[in-house]
């Protein structure tokens, strides 16, 4: 494959809502530029983008598929007629994999925002948007389905216009609605485009239908209007002679759309193949390259604060390059994703992983058209590509030239919402998990997993079950590892509400030596977080030195094994201020058996008390939801803190037990049609109800009853 030059070069995010058609619209642009030999649908399994096992069997996208299409242009740069190089980043659209998508979108310049036309803005819709701005890229919408049962351009435009402001402005009128929609008028050229139904893509050009002249011709008078707004040249060419040139409204569009002030509108049947060489012109003529974006922004240091660096995307800069995707593939093993940011990247170069400190030499640099590698010579600045087996690089990662090192910043993705405890089935399972775990780990960043030393589960969180179930299903097929799946224990702790004074006694007679300590505590409570403090207030030598931390591990030892229900005991204060010891019995374990038994005393007097995490939940839907929602919360014994609408959308604020949080996500999902999303994390702990604290305590009693004799016994 031949390598394109910086401006010959556009990178596009296609994001959106679940089920807008994202993926499907990706093959349809792929089939129209002769890049696949038919047209791949996302219904047989055929997508181009959606190629993983797991994304074909649910017909949704897990992961951002990468692909590139070449497309002729008449007027490219400088005026030249060349073909354009671009490459798609289709991401998913469901709520539950978003963070793939904002991990994505950073490699992307522009964003095609994929909007159902019969649904109009949807939740996802806004997140992506956010997305998009947030990295500061130019933005189109395509009203996707026009040919479906209920698509109503109107409503879809003006929903458009509700939720992104007056810069939505449509470059195209569709000609038919529903089944009867064949084509658009293009209104800066004044043509209308007729396709074929299943046909190739390309369009037929025609005059605009009589019957449609008026609205094209007001439509085309409002779209010049916007163009001109910017430009005093334009205005009053506008004014003089009441239109402009076509090629005048297409460098209007140009600076406008980078600029952000227009957010053009184009209409599609991606199923039909309607639509599709229009789309096409638009990315190649009218978004951005990636020099259009300005200088890239690096920091000098990899915690990537302080000092900013500033380079400019060209080929006459020094080499870097930015990993914003890796996949971890069973047979090539780690492939990373990578934006070249700086400079020209030529096949078998060796580079410095700035993050990690080591050289990784790049064999076979390849372009990605969904899971088939194209071998590529060498990539320019702003090109995507991708190489596999570098030995220690990671998502987030600097490559570059080792004398002009840059840490270029890394998409910032929120915690996981949900955790699950995993348990492997069998001790081949066990065995397996850890290097599985990390391989998966390595290909998404919004996974966590971690043992919890309190309840001894494996914990994997997400965001989302289905999240969750999808990374449990790649450990079984990829790997043949399998896991149940279990709701986590709930990580209780326990405390005291008073103070007490208490002895603890060891004493034991088994001829020759015995067994002797005893020590006297003084117990309170302390704040929230504040742990357990040991407090020596020992004088005159009650107990000698070297026997009080023996008292201290006793003590400690103890309130991890827990008073009420086995839990450990935190925001204690101990203090040791007598004891008794004897010169031939006394011993290190004698003294930490007092200890503890001093504590058991202590606990008995002094109020304990069972305490739960308390989260902090941030829960967003449609405002229609908002009285649902806020109920909900109250139901769970959740304390609302406030709540926030913007364009549509509500953000409702509180705090609730994370007892009561383990299946929300799954009566969330249903309670707004699975258009509301949440995070959560801890806050504090707090005081678990006297009649719920009671049930806790008797569920897990006899566990804890059974521990406590087993250790009894032992000592």
């Amino acid at each position: 494959m031949k390598s394109y030059t910086t401006e010959w070069i556009r990178n596009v995010g296609i994001a959106g809502h679940g089920d807008t058609g994202k993926t499907q619209l990706v093959s349809s642009l792929l089939f129209t530029a002769g890049m696949t030999p038919r047209l791949g649908k996302v219904a047989e399994g055929s997508a181009t983008t959606d190629w993983d096992e797991e994304e074909i069997a649910r017909k949704i996208s897990i992961n951002t598929g990468l692909a590139f299409a070449e497309w002729p242009v008449s007027n490219g740069p400088g005026g030249q007629a060349g073909a354009m190089k671009i490459n798609f980043l289709d991401t998913p659209g469901y709520s539950t994999f978003i963070n793939e998508t904002k991990a994505s979108l950073i490699a992307a310049d522009a964003t095609l925002v994929v909007v159902d036309a019969a649904a109009g803005v949807q939740v996802v819709t806004e997140k992506v948007w956010d997305y998009a701005t947030e990295y500061g890229q130019a933005r189109a919408f395509v009203l996707n389905w026009m040919d479906r049962e209920l698509a109503s351009f109107e409503r879809a435009l003006a929903s458009l216009e509700e939720v992104f402001g007056r810069g939505v402005v449509p470059i195209q009128l569709p000609i038919g609605e529903e089944k009867s929609f064949r084509g658009v008028i293009d209104l800066v050229t004044m043509k209308a485009l007729i396709y074929t139904p299943d046909g190739n893509g390309k369009a037929r050009i025609e005059e605009i239908p009589a019957e449609m002249a008026e609205a094209a011709q007001a439509a085309h008078e409002k779209l010049v209007e916007k163009v001109a707004e910017g430009e005093d040249e334009l205005m009053q060419e506008f004014f003089d002679k009441g239109t402009l040139p076509a090629e005048d409204i297409r460098k209007g569009l140009q600076e406008e759309v980078r600029d952000k002030k227009v957010f053009p509108v184009l209409l599609s049947s991606a199923l039909h193949c309607i639509g599709g060489d229009a789309i096409l012109n638009f990315i190649a003529e009218i978004f951005p390259s990636p020099t259009d974006r300005g200088e890239a922004v690096g920091y000098k240091e990899a915690s990537r604060s302080g000092a900013e660096i500033q380079r400019k995307i060209s080929d006459a800069e020094p080499v870097s390059l930015a990993v914003f995707k890796t996949v971890a593939d069973p047979f090539a093993g780690r492939i990373s994703y990578f934006k070249v940011m700086s400079g020209v990247l030529k096949n078998d170069a060796a580079l410095q992983n700035f993050n990690r400190g080591s050289m990784e030499r790049l064999q076979h640099v390849q372009a990605m058209q969904g899971k088939t590698a194209v071998a590529v010579a060498e990539l320019h600045a702003g090109d995507i590509g991708a190489v596999a087996k570098l030995k220690d690089t990671l998502t987030g990662d600097t490559l570059g030239d080792k004398n002009a090192p840059i840490f270029y910043p890394a998409a910032r993705l929120p915690e996981p919402s949900i955790t699950f405890a995993i348990e492997p089935k069998t001790r081949a399972d066990e065995d397996r998990i850890g290097t599985a775990i990390h391989k998966i780990l390595e290909e998404d960043p919004a996974l966590r997993f971690a043992r919890d030393p309190q309840t001894k589960e494996f914990l994997l969180s997400g965001a989302g079950q289905q999240h969750i179930e999808v990374v449990v299903a790649k450990l079984r097929k990829r790997y043949h590892v399998d896991l149940a799946l279990h709701p986590p224990k709930v990580p209780y702790r326990e405390t005291i509400r008073g103070k007490a004074d208490a002895e603890g006694k060891h004493k034991k007679q088994t001829g020759g030596h015995g067994q002797f300590g005893l020590c006297r505590i003084k117990m309170e409570p302390l704040p929230r977080g504040k742990g357990i403090e040991f407090v020596d207030d020992i004088f005159g030598g009650a107990i000698p030195k070297n026997w009080i931390p023996s008292v201290e591990k006793g003590v400690r030892d103890a309130a991890e094994r827990g008073y009420l229900a086995g839990f450990p005991v935190v925001d204690i204060r101990v203090s040791l201020y007598d004891g008794k010891y004897h010169d031939v019995d006394s011993s290190d374990i004698a003294f930490k058996i007092a200890g503890s038994l001093a504590f058991r005393e202590a606990m008995k007097q002094a109020r304990p008390a069972l305490l739960e995490p308390i989260m902090r939940v941030e829960v967003s839907a449609p405002d229609q939801y908002s009285g649902d929602l806020m109920g909900h919360l109250s139901g769970r014994r959740g304390k609302i803190n406030g709540s926030e609408t913007r364009a549509g959308t509500v953000t409702v604020k509180a705090l609730v037990p994370f007892s009561e949080m383990l299946s929300y996500a799954n009566e969330l999902t249903s309670m707004t049609q699975g258009r509301g999303s949440y995070s959560m994390e801890l806050s504090h702990y707090d005081f678990v109800p006297q009649e719920l604290a009671e049930k806790v305590i008797a569920a897990h009693k006899p566990h804890h009853a059974g521990a406590e004799e087993e250790e009894a016994a032992t000592a």
